[in-house]
């Protein structure tokens, strides 16, 4: 059984939990070999459109309103099998209620549009997953998530892996012996 316990020590020891469902949504532990970050200094990359799009404030952007429902829909929404099994499901929302997972929503109006949820430890935050029912929806929510870090003086924003919707914000791949250095340092300034 997964516990929100068992989340926090795969965590901060570079792992996280999949379930795989051509295997009856057993879970399975991931230990990328090379890790995917988004940076959060200047290399951050906001494509022009998406800023002047952000900047008009087309959404209310709310944190921790509608957990459970943000990680719902990240499930639901997904095009292919999803790794977000109800076991995955519950043991987040129970991590959430421990206050280190939250969820990042976008708004229009009384209708969640958007929106991506993680897990924060000291200093670093790991993105699990975004789903959006409006253009651009998770994409702004991203964005609203790296200025909150930002401020927060967060060092780290984990993505696990690479794909080209997180690659053109300017992440980037790192090794795990200098992911593991990164995490260490970052966990230990909260």
């Amino acid at each position: 059984m997964l516990s929100s316990d068992l989340l926090v020590y795969a965590y901060l020891n570079g792992t996280f939990p999949m379930a795989h469902p051509d295997e009856g949504n057993d879970i399975f532990w991931h230990t990328p070999q090379m890790r995917g970050i988004i940076p959060l200094d200047d290399q951050f990359k906001v494509p022009k459109n998406l800023r002047r799009l952000y900047n008009k404030k087309p959404y209310d952007f709310t944190i921790n309103n509608a957990f459970e429902q943000v990680i719902k829909l990240c499930a639901e929404l997904r095009t292919e099998d999803t790794w977000i099994s109800e076991e995955i499901q519950q043991a987040y929302i129970d991590l959430h209620h421990k206050g280190l997972a939250h969820s990042f929503e976008a708004w229009d109006g009384d209708f969640l549009v958007g929106g991506l949820y993680g897990v924060s430890l000291g200093k670093a935050f790991f993105g699990e997953s975004m789903f959006h029912r409006a253009p651009n929806a998770s994409k702004l929510c991203l964005v609203f998530l790296v200025e909150f870090l930002r401020e927060k003086n967060f060092q780290l924003l984990d993505s696990q892996y690479l794909n080209p919707h997180l690659i053109q914000f300017g992440a980037y791949e790192i090794s795990h012996d200098e992911y593991m250095g990164k995490l260490n340092k970052a966990v230990n300034m909260g």
